[in-house]
């Protein structure tokens, strides 16, 4: 017997109000029937939705992003590390460092200011220039971190943005045999904070740093983060020659996988959501 499904406007607008998925995989005898149930569900999201934006003006306040980077902030520094704040604006001679050129794949997906910066694609190359400096005059391990904005003209559908919230932590100067288990343990600590408790590393392949680890979640294995190990060819660049783990994680790719979700864009800076609430209802 042919059954209906929800039109493409129905599924949107129950997407947009956070219905779950058997909902959305609902099938219908006719379109009549189809309809009302439409009408009932969406009024009940709406009212849950409403719901939960008035929780949020007199309980938390703060959007999801905002807390867990409070929660990894809090948890890297007991950890040892400090944390670090550089530009938003990259020059171009940092991403060539990384042989990010003009041939290079990733060129074409920068926010270029003028020919010779650009809204920076990625945290590493400043991480990069700091440790040249604090390598010379901290103790060994340095452990550093950042949190922040980082921006490409995406175009890989629901689980992208072009604007997203990056945390990229270092650790230099360890033992060689120590890499992989404290890469390791710090992916787990990450992916805990950020409520994802199924976190496993993968070996994969990177436009930038060639072999290279992935930190995925859940059966669908979405990417949380992408780690590597150093010594590195990349290195040379930056006149390096210490061991390092690095590891650098998308904030809402973290909210996402928490709440088994597949949309980034509800958790992101947003102008028609608020902590992954649609603000039309």
């Amino acid at each position: 017997m042919k059954t209906v499904t929800w039109s493409t406007t129905q599924r949107r607008r129950l997407k947009e109000l956070g219905a779950s998925g058997s909902q959305l995989n609902l099938e219908f005898s006719t379109a009549d029937e189809r309809d009302a149930v439409f009408q009932q569900a969406s009024g009940e999201l709406v009212k849950r939705e409403r719901q939960r934006l008035e929780d949020f003006g007199r309980l938390s306040r703060r959007p999801r992003v905002c807390r867990l980077e409070s929660r990894l902030v809090k948890a890297l520094v007991a950890q040892g590390f400090s944390q670090v704040t550089t530009p938003v604006i990259m020059a171009r001679t940092h991403l060539a460092k990384m042989t990010i050129t003009a041939s290079h794949p990733l060129s074409s997906q920068i926010y270029w200011i003028d020919k010779n910066h650009c809204l920076r694609p990625m945290l590493a190359p400043h991480l990069y220039y700091l440790l040249q400096n604090l390598l010379r005059v901290w103790e060994k391990p340095v452990r550093i971190f950042e949190v922040g904005p980082c921006f490409r003209k995406e175009s890989g559908g629901a689980q992208h943005a072009s604007e997203f919230t990056m945390l990229n932590l270092v650790e230099a100067g360890l033992p060689v045999e120590a890499r992989a288990e404290r890469l390791k343990s710090l992916a787990t600590l990450v992916a805990e904070s950020g409520g994802v408790k199924n976190s496993c590393l993968e070996s994969t392949h990177s436009e930038v740093y060639g072999e290279t680890i992935d930190v995925v979640s859940g059966p669908e294995k979405l990417e949380i983060g992408s780690a590597a190990m150093g010594p590195h060819p990349l290195d040379r660049a930056w006149r390096s020659t210490d061991t390092w783990v690095g590891i650098g994680f998308g904030l809402e790719r973290l909210i996402m996988a928490a709440e088994e979700g597949d949309s980034l864009g509800r958790w992101g800076r947003s102008l028609s959501y608020l902590d992954g609430i649609r603000l039309n209802i």
